[in-house]
């Protein structure tokens, strides 16, 4: 029995250090199980789309696809663009079996690879109580995905830092200078921010500006193809094949 193919969905950006991170990320992947077959997919800016790959997939007959969003939250492309992409798919390809899989986030992995960023950039963990957090995603309109975000800041807050505030790079409000600021007026003797974000791009640069504008003591990187991040993806798509086992079955 052949295990369904993984489809890593990833926004796409003009940038070309996305998708060269993105494609990095699915090189672990498959270095973390070899013999699952891996492909990547943008959904706009990058090549290949979405549609091309799951066309080439059906006609060299593939019957079974895991499409897993490259996303940290349930927002607007997981929730419909995605969705709908994969339903015009499945209309033109009905031999070819796609689920959705879950976003990424929330997860204990997206935790410990903040954490492996900001040590890499030179946080050691007695700096941690005397240290305010800023955990700097891009941003959104949804309720659930702020939610999302507000609630990792809590966590955090419990692992040891001073305090932590979240920052928003579009859609809402604090900004990434603005939370430095404000923790700085709070009383943290070092700010730290780490970027909530997958690969470098242009929300990426706009939290790293605002960092540097502010004067943060450490900018972590973006969270890239750490080894957390592969594993979370198999996770991922683990939990996907299960349960589309069980619905074949039913």
């Amino acid at each position: 029995m052949t295990h369904p193919t993984l489809l890593v969905i990833a926004h796409g950006s003009r940038d070309p250090r996305h998708a060269a991170t993105v494609h990095a990320l699915t090189e672990r992947v498959r270095a973390e199980r070899p013999g699952l077959r891996v492909e990547t997919a943008f959904l706009e800016f990058n090549a290949p789309s979405v549609p091309r790959v799951l066309e080439r997939l059906a006609a060299q007959g593939a019957d079974e696809v895991v499409a897993l969003p490259l996303l940290l939250t349930r927002a607007f492309h997981a929730k419909t663009d995605i969705p709908s992409v994969l339903r015009e798919a499945r209309a033109r390809l009905p031999r070819l079996r796609v689920r959705q899989a879950d976003v990424l986030g929330p997860s204990p992995l997206l935790n410990a690879t903040l954490g492996r960023r900001l040590r890499e950039a030179g946080v050691r963990p007695g700096d941690l109580p005397r240290t305010g957090l800023v955990l700097a995603s891009a941003g959104s309109s949804d309720p659930e995905a702020i939610a999302v975000i507000a609630e990792i800041a809590r966590e955090l807050r419990h692992t040891g830092w001073c305090a932590v505030r979240p920052a928003f790079a579009s859609a809402l409000l604090p900004r990434t200078e603005d939370a430095v600021r404000a923790l700085r007026a709070e009383g943290a003797e070092r700010v730290a921010v780490a970027p909530y974000v997958i690969a470098p791009g242009r929300l990426p640069d706009r939290i790293a500006a605002g960092a540097r504008a502010a004067g943060a003591d450490v900018l972590a990187d973006v969270l890239g193809p750490a080894p957390e991040m592969a594993r979370l993806l198999l996770d991922r798509y683990d939990e996907a094949r299960v349960t589309v086992g069980a619905s074949l079955s039913a």
